[in-house]
């Protein structure tokens, strides 16, 4: 057995996480372990060694300001943190041009212009202890240090963060550009599509994911509908309309649980992936039913204290590390630093309101799974929600980042996208192990040496057969190879299955083909070693064969079938390279292998079959259940034939 170590956790693992008090106390353990990271001027927190795109300066500049989410809430809500005051020297010296630590002007594109969010945030909800004190002449170096007006900024959410640099001047009774914080509004207002939804950039990209929700656009609409409603009575309306429709939707990205499903990029950010919630509670916005404020606050919670149990999440020295339920750089983004990870503070914005506020009093409620749909298409982000045979997941076609994007094929292009079963990301390039194969069907034209998957979707679409929704898309790896995909959601009669089918027309090429389901945990429990093969009565290990394989481990059970060659499909269960995927650093992925000749049109029929640990009883249920398999539906029978 492996050998035990101290685990490092930022609140007591016996708090149950449901008081205000006790959340005070989670937001005030993750701010004291910074104290000693300070620089000598109290403006730059320097967390790790890694480098991002952007200036040191700038990445220590991040240590300072993302911290203030959660400082400014706790000030907000009347709570007292004795060492704010450095912050506020910090502030002070930061921008000050004379000083040793000035933080230096923003330039065009410039890090900078992000770090002023949480500052604006804290500035506006805590004036008496972060502006108040500052002299006439502090003020006008802050003043002067946010005034990012005539700089240019990615077409992005990033505008929102200048919203915020002026709406803290305008608040505190500072000059600001008026009609700059109009002009980005209105901008931002095209970013919107419909039924609550808003895309992160115009409307020719298509991404929607956290950064559309709860890291920044209806997140910040909400600050500032609270915030600036008094002045703004028609737009802070329009917003908070948005986030009633967002709402019903949101909600079906988090598991009964309280985990999030792992979708799309910066997921470093963790708990801020929970942060809409937060900022309901701030706007002292009412939802409609099912959505009480019991809802929303088990919602917050319950995903606070899932991340409350990941100690692998902190170093020794009790900061955030770079990485998802433990350190991994493969997942990050070039611009996560250490301290980026402290968007994560966005989420305490609850503690913003007072012990008597609705959210605070009411009676935690478990999220109302008998009264929301088991399979809901949206079409704005083109994703199928699932919610069926005890997990929790998405079909998803269409996203993509429109930008350069380490592993962003992994973030926004697979099939499928699971609360219990995170996604993995590559780790190289030239073995199948190491391409983040989850949820994916690779291709390889050079014998295995390099992998493509699918990064650029074309003609995404949802449609109903049979009263269901389906998902079809193409994608193209090579010019004369083309690949159609269909995706099904699990029917009642096989709630843990669901389908994919492929048209895959070759071009001039031979193909080798490598498919995954969800990658678990890949590590016995007998013993702690690799995952054996499955015997006798063992209820764990892999099983493999012609069509078909199956994983079973203290992850869950995956599975993989191919219903309509299986002879020509070879199942295998992938030991993925370590560290590829989120939640487990040792993971295994059931995949079926394939070749293909050249000049041939293949149909292949995939079913994927999933059953969390959360299911009572799993290493007995999943047999009944992988043997009760799905059938190809008429219609797609006669589209296959034809």
């Amino acid at each position: 057995m492996s050998q035990s170590r101290p685990e490092v956790h930022f609140t007591s693992l016996n708090s149950p996480l449901s008081t205000r008090s006790e959340v005070v106390e989670a937001c005030t353990s993750l701010l004291r372990p910074l104290l000693p990271f300070f620089s000598p001027g109290r403006t730059r927190l320097r967390l790790g060694a890694t480098a991002t795109r952007y200036d040191e300066a700038g990445a220590q500049l991040e240590g300072f300001t993302r911290p203030m989410w959660g400082l400014g809430a706790l000030l907000a809500g009347g709570d007292s943190f004795p060492e704010s005051e450095l912050w506020l020297e910090g502030l002070r010296n930061g921008t000050d041009p004379s000083h040793s630590e000035f933080w230096g002007y923003s330039k065009d594109m410039d890090q900078r212009m992000v770090e002023m969010c949480p500052m604006a945030f804290a500035l506006c909800a805590a004036p008496k202890q972060l502006w108040d004190p500052l002299t006439e002449k502090e003020r006008l170096n802050l003043q002067k240090w946010l005034d990012i007006n005539k700089k240019e900024m990615p077409n992005t959410n990033w505008l929102w963060f200048r919203v915020f640099a002026n709406l803290a001047l305008l608040r505190n009774g500072a000059d600001y550009d008026a009609k700059r914080l109009e002009a980005d509004l209105d901008h931002l207002d095209t970013f919107y599509r419909g039924d609550g939804w808003s895309n992160d950039g115009p409307e020719h990209t298509l991404q929607m994911d956290y950064y559309s929700g709860s890291y920044a656009i209806q997140y910040l609409q909400l600050l500032y509908a609270k915030i600036n409603g008094d002045k703004d009575p028609k737009r802070a309306e329009e917003y908070k309309n948005r986030a009633k429709l967002y709402a019903k939707d949101f909600m079906h990205y988090f598991d009964e649980q309280g985990r999030a499903i792992t979708f799309g990029r910066s997921l470093t950010y963790r708990f801020a992936m929970a942060g809409f919630w937060a900022a309901v509670a701030f706007a002292d916005l009412e939802l409609e039913p099912p959505l009480t404020w019991g809802v929303v606050k088990g919602l917050l919670l319950r995903n606070l204290r899932y991340w409350s149990r990941q100690p692998d999440i902190l170093t020794g020295a009790g900061t955030f590390n770079i990485g998802y339920t433990y350190p991994n750089q493969f997942m990050s983004e070039n611009y996560n630093s250490h301290g980026s990870t402290y968007w994560f503070m966005l989420s305490f914005a609850c503690l913003a309101v007072p012990e008597m506020h609705p959210f605070w009093k009411s009676t935690e409620e478990p999220l109302p799974v008998n009264s929301i749909p088991a399979i809901l298409p949206l079409k704005h982000p083109k994703h199928i929600m699932v919610r069926r045979g005890g997990h929790t997941f998405l079909l998803s076609s269409g996203q993509m980042c429109h930008y350069p994007m380490r592993a962003s094929e992994s973030k926004y292009g697979k099939f499928a996208y699971s609360s219990a079963f995170a996604y993995s990301v590559p780790t190289g390039g030239y073995f199948v192990e190491a391409i983040g194969g989850d949820n994916t069907l690779a291709l390889s034209d050079d014998a295995g040496e390099t992998w493509r998957v699918r990064r650029k979707t074309l003609n995404a679409r949802l449609e109903t057969e049979d009263n269901s929704p389906v998902l079809i898309s193409t994608w193209t790896p090579w010019d004369d190879v083309s690949v159609e995909t269909i995706l099904l959601p699990p029917t009642e009669d096989a709630p843990n299955w669901h389908l994919r089918v492929h048209h895959i027309t070759t071009g001039n090429r031979t193909l080798k083909t490598s498919e995954g389901a969800f990658g678990l945990d890949g590590v016995s429990q007998k013993d702690e070693r690799e995952l054996p093969q499955m015997t006798g009565q063992d209820t764990e290990g892999r099983v493999e064969g012609a069509g078909e394989t199956l994983a079973v481990s203290r992850g869950g059970a995956v599975g993989i079938v191919e219903l309509h060659q299986p002879q020509r499909r070879a199942g295998r269960v992938l030991d993925e390279d370590s560290n590829s995927n989120l939640t487990e650093c040792r993971s295994v992925l059931p995949s079926l292998a394939m070749d293909l000749q050249p000049g041939i049109d293949t149909w292949l029929a995939t079913a994927v079959f999933a059953m969390p640990n959360t299911v009572p009883d799993y290493r007995q249920r999943w047999k009944d259940g992988f043997q009760n398999r799905p059938k190809i539906p008429d219609w797609l029978k006669q589209k296959m034939a034809g």
